[in-house]
């Protein structure tokens, strides 16, 4: 496979927007809102909220790692996978796959500099309906474009080429 240079400066470019994007919604909820000192927030009553949590795991909470040792084994391991897809960014096929490499690459940096800085990540997004809470979990805009890079990449993975690069045919 060949060398996209196009292709590598869009996932960079997206890489650089979901890292500037999370950090300033991050910053934004510390220092601004000062969630922390308030408490939940309604946004979108019923449905949304901003709700202050120190996560020490990894997306949405998973594997905690509360100690300084265990949140050096989760950056570790986030540096690692952020090699890997700049790695795969250099041979992306197509601008899509780009884009969600990049995506992911640019979530994944946000929570490695989270821990770097706090030792924890900030999550604050927290999604409900009413007082049905079927997801829940609290997570970042970093979280959101890891969770959406990997569906493209998965969409892209069984959806076959040809299919996504030709129009449909025309009604009859």
């Amino acid at each position: 496979m060949t060398r996209q240079p196009g292709r590598m400066a869009l996932g960079l470019g997206m890489a650089a927007a979901v890292l500037a994007a999370d950090q300033a919604s991050k910053y934004w909820i510390l220092q601004g809102l000062d969630l922390p000192a308030k408490g939940d927030v309604p946004v979108l009553p019923k449905l949304l909220d901003f709700a202050m949590v120190y996560n020490h795991g990894v997306t949405f909470g998973l594997l905690q790692a509360g100690t300084f040792r265990g949140q050096l084994i989760l950056a570790a391991i986030a540096v690692a996978v952020v090699v890997a897809l700049l790695t795969w960014l250099r041979r992306a096929e197509t601008a899509i796959t780009a884009a969600a490499i990049g995506a992911i690459a640019g979530g994944a940096i946000g929570n490695v500099v989270d821990r770097a800085r706090l030792g924890m990540v900030v999550d604050f997004v927290h999604v409900h309906w009413g007082g049905f809470d079927p997801f829940p979990f609290v997570f970042n805009l970093g979280d959101s474009a890891i969770v959406v890079g990997v569906g493209i990449l998965l969409l892209e993975s069984v959806v076959p080429a040809r299919a996504r690069l030709q129009p449909p045919p025309p009604k009859a």
